[in-house]
């Protein structure tokens, strides 16, 4: 069980790397709230239809607790949101890339999280090893311009609200992986196939009062059904991972993640980042890396 949990957790990880850039591209023809709406409107259908396949929704309720319903529901609902209005409300496909990486802090946050709330043991080098991780997401943001701290602040300020979404989205999602453990870890069924289509009515009702293209296609709707697949199978495994496997271990490597998405992205919306952006991606890797080294397995 334990060791299944763990596969699953590398699984999610190589789904969510191809997220950002197919998130973007649905955004620009759908606009982020109904892109976001769509998507999980076919993973929430996928997950309900499996959860009453495998008979889980006799005990999805009675086996978990109020807190991680609703605890970790709110969160769940608040990490598409921010994830889905950074991506889609950048202001070019380069930003993109940036705002991608900064999302990806949350590997890191997550090993804090175990520290702070599952009781594992953090050595002295997880200090220098998120600060690591901060420069890298310092040399993200300066995207190539001037390295200074006038010249972060300059960039910030074409998009702050942008890169707060970016970053609220790592924080959120780094917290429902720990509070995942620490509330749902002893279910049997976790509740991701709930929260999957309640975040999909959540956002529908926001995407009504929002002024967006929606431009639908043959393409548009494959990209859709891909990455409504690729959800689903995602955040199932993810939860698993965090409530049976080796938290630790997958969270370590899904340091990987930055890269293969950045690498991904780049190629699927046809961008070129820029050396900042792929030295900021590679201190970001060895930053996340130190911290895992610096907490105790289970």
């Amino acid at each position: 069980m334990r060791n299944t949990a763990t596969l699953q957790g590398f699984a999610a990880i190589v789904l969510w790397s191809v997220t950002v850039a197919v998130a973007r591209s649905l955004s620009e023809r759908l606009g982020p709230l109904t892109a976001a709406t769509a998507v999980y409107a076919v993973s929430g259908t996928l997950a309900l239809t499996a959860l009453f396949l495998r008979g889980g929704h006799r005990t999805i309720f009675t086996g978990n607790s109020r807190r991680y319903l609703f605890g970790c529901g709110a969160l769940f609902i608040a990490y598409m949101l921010f994830f889905y209005l950074a991506v889609g409300g950048a202001i070019n496909r380069e930003q993109v890339l940036a705002v991608g990486l900064l999302n990806y802090l949350w590997p890191v946050l997550t090993l804090f999280g175990t520290v702070l709330f599952l009781g594992r043991k953090g050595r002295w080098p997880l200090i220098p090893g998120t600060l690591l991780a901060l420069v890298g997401i310092y040399l993200v943001l300066a995207q190539g311009a001037d390295l200074s701290w006038s010249g972060l602040t300059a960039n910030l300020m074409r998009a702050p609200f942008i890169y707060l979404y970016g970053a609220l989205a790592a924080v959120v999602w780094a917290l429902y992986s720990v509070l995942a453990r620490k509330w749902g870890g002893a279910a049997n069924e976790g509740a991701v196939a709930l929260f999957l289509p309640v975040t999909a009515l959540a956002l529908f009702f926001l995407s009504l009062a929002a002024a967006e293209p929606r431009q639908w296609s043959a393409s548009v709707i494959g990209e859709v059904l891909f990455l409504g697949l690729a959800t689903f199978l995602g955040y199932e495994f993810w939860d698993r991972a965090m409530r049976k496997g080796d938290v630790v271990l997958v969270a370590a490597v899904s340091y990987l993640t930055p890269l293969l998405s950045t690498i991904f992205a780049s190629i699927y919306l046809a961008v070129v980042p820029s050396a900042s952006l792929w030295i900021g991606c590679v201190v970001l890797i060895a930053g996340s890396l130190i911290s895992w080294r610096s907490v105790g397995a289970e």
